[in-house]
């Protein structure tokens, strides 16, 4: 039988997570790049950072962080506004719902992986993420 390529059971276990992870964040309308974006935002320093900031700890193009902010926007699970310094530079802070929508988001996602790893040992689910750490290591 021939072995598929890393490359391609990467993509599929990705494509599957997302899939699942998706399904269980429907309840609360949310994607998992949006869940993502209020958890990045809910551990960032004053709970806020700049949307640039934003597109390149998600590491999507600027045209894609805009529309997940501006959905959260008016969810009301982020405020968007100025910088003092630099009015040119947007910054986004999480408000109160989207604190307590992050948080109910959270237990879908680590549910999501959970699933994903569940047939594999603590042992085997450590040696996982190290191994996936030290690839992505490397493409950076």
């Amino acid at each position: 039988m021939k072995r598929n390529a890393c490359g391609t059971l990467i993509k599929q276990i990705h494509n599957e997570l997302e899939k699942n992870t998706n399904n269980m964040l429907r309840s609360q309308e949310l994607t998992t790049a949006q869940a993502d974006a209020l958890m990045i935002l809910s551990q960032s320093p004053e709970k806020q950072m700049s949307l640039k900031e934003l597109e390149r700890t998600l590491h999507v193009a600027q045209s894609t962080a805009a529309g997940i902010v501006n959905r959260l926007e008016q969810r009301g699970y982020i405020g968007g506004f100025s910088d003092e310094v630099d009015k040119r530079v947007k910054l986004l802070r999480i408000t109160e719902k989207g604190e307590s929508c992050c948080c109910s988001a959270g237990k879908n996602v680590a549910k999501a992986e959970e699933q994903l790893l569940e047939k594999l040992t603590e042992t085997e689910r450590e040696i996982f993420h190290s191994l996936l750490q030290k690839v992505w290591d490397t493409l950076l």
